[in-house]
This record gives C-alpha cells, sequence and structure tokens, in this order.
C-alpha cells in the first residue's frame, strides 16, 4: 500500500494565512509550507479533501481524479471543502480516470456538501458523485476497501476516524482529534488483530501539554495512544507512527521535528510525503 500525505498543516496552514508571528515570518521568508490535512492512498482513497487539494495536484502530482473512494472526517473546512466537486465534470473536466466518486461522511457533512453545492451544481456532474452518510462505530466495504469507523473527541457532530484495511494490511488513521474515547478504544480492542501496519496520529500540539478535554493531541497524548494500542496488541515495533497535522503555534521548525522523532520513535510527516508499507 502506498501512503501520500500531501497535506501535514493545521486548519490555518503554515505559514498562517493572517499571521505575522516570528514563525510564520521565518517560514514565509524560507518558503517552509504546510497545507491543509489530506492523505492519498494507493492513489484512490483520500482522506479528507481540504481547500487545498488543487494545489497538492500541482505541486505533487497527484491526480484528483483519480480518487474513487473519499472518507471524511468530519464538516469542517480544512478538511472539507465541498465547494471544489461542482468542477468534478462538465466542462471543467475531461477525460477524468474514474468517472464516479463516492464520499462518505457523517450527516453534518453530507449537509455542508448540499449547502456548498447547490447553486452551482450542475446535474450530469452531481450523477458522478455519490455521498453515503456513515455513523461512528461502522463498517463499510468498497472495492477491496474494508473501513471501520470510530468516534473522534472534536468540536463537530459525530466526527470520525477511520480503521482502513487493503490486501490485509491495516491502518489507523487519527487525525483532528484529542485521546482515543473509551468506547473507540474498546472497539478496536474487539475488532483485534493483525497488528496495523501504520498509525497516523494527529500531533497539533506538538510538545505543548495536552488536556484532557483537548479536541487535538500533542506527542503526550500520542504516546499514550501508542501505548494503549500496544497492550492490546494492534501496535508493535514494526508499525510506522507519523505524526501530522501541525499548528504554527507549536513552531513546528525542521529542528524540534527531527528531535520529536529522535525521542519518541515517530515519523515527522512533511507535503508530500510518500511511504510504502
Amino acid at each position: 500500500m502506498r501512503i501520500q500525505y500531501l497535506g501535514t498543516g493545521a486548519a490555518e496552514g503554515i505559514p498562517a494565512a493572517f499571521c505575522n508571528c516570528s514563525f510564520c515570518r521565518k517560514a514565509r521568508s524560507e518558503g517552509e509550507v504546510r497545507t491543509r490535512a489530506q492523505i492519498l492512498l494507493d492513489g484512490e482513497l483520500s482522506i479528507d479533501f481540504p481547500p487545498d487539494a488543487f494545489f497538492h495536484a500541482v505541486k505533487f502530482g497527484a491526480d484528483l481524479s483519480a480518487i474513487r473512494y473519499l472518507l471524511v472526517t468530519h464538516a469542517h473546512m480544512d478538511h472539507f471543502y465541498a465547494h471544489d466537486f461542482v468542477l468534478r465534470g462538465y466542462k471543467y473536466a475531461r477525460d477524468m480516470t474514474a468517472p464516479s466518486l463516492t464520499v462518505y461522511g457523517n450527516a453534518e457533512t453530507h449537509e455542508v456538501f448540499r449547502e456548498s453545492t447547490v447553486r452551482e451544481m450542475k446535474e450530469d456532474v452531481e450523477a458522478g458523485i455519490r455521498f453515503v452518510e456513515v455513523s461512528p462505530f461502522e463498517e463499510i466495504s468498497f472495492g477491496d476497501w474494508r473501513v471501520w469507523t470510530l468516534r473522534a473527541r472534536h468540536s463537530s457532530r459525530d466526527p470520525l476516524l477511520f480503521l482502513i484495511e487493503r490486501g490485509g494490511k491495516r491502518v489507523l488513521h487519527l487525525c483532528d482529534t484529542g485521546a482515543l474515547t473509551q468506547e473507540s478504544e474498546a472497539y478496536l480492542a474487539e475488532l483485534g488483530g493483525p497488528p496495523y501496519k501504520l498509525v497516523t496520529l494527529d500531533c497539533t500540539f506538538l510538545y505543548g501539554k495536552t488536556e484532557p478535554s483537548s479536541r487535538h493531541m500533542g506527542l503526550d497524548e500520542n504516546a499514550r495512544t501508542l501505548e494503549k494500542l500496544a497492550r492490546i496488541g494492534l501496535v508493535n515495533g514494526r508499525t510506522k507512527k507519523v505524526i501530522t497535522h501541525f499548528s504554527h503555534n507549536a513552531s513546528p521548525s525542521r529542528e524540534l521535528l527531527s528531535q520529536a522523532e529522535r525521542e519518541y520513535g515517530v515519523i515527522a510527516a512533511y507535503d508530500g510525503m510518500q511511504l510504502e508499507i
């Protein structure tokens, strides 16, 4: 399985659009850019679709028309920029790799999709897009993929996390969430192994302290989460652990991220990074 981290920044991106803090000024001057979060699996399954998806196509050669399946964690703009889908067809898009797209998201995400596209969506474009509503703790299948949904700890209605399987390999997506809820942890324990090949972890706060009620994680909560998963046999020494979704407020410089990699045994994602599992 090929995983590409197209965007690794939090909602405001890096450098943040309206920010002139010392970190953002330095990032701007050095060309250190982190776009909003999007992950592409085997070129056909996307987790989230941010406003920067167009840039991801231009910068990294991602074929957005090849995305057959889209898993949406929640309805916040930085993870689901639905306006772009009015352009998926008609005279705006010819010779698409995959003629149809299925979007999986919660009811709130579906509402945002309708609200964002109602004024400009053309019938022949709409015919190629199917929206399937899902809730936490469901199993869904499409193509040769299996996905289990979990409940995230975040400030939106029924936010989702995903356990994804293809060809017997499982990857766990824990992005835009605080600590695993007890019900999500119990659900993973009930599903059991095999051990995950990769875990993606929200690391918005980086070295900042994480409170129990936080809707994001930092390295401290990342470590606790990995320990819990290891205790129930779902993470081992061969599991790749990737941190992403960095905020400018955490000052995620190359030096600080290299330090985190050494201290916590993780891989700090950067825009365009590819992994094979």
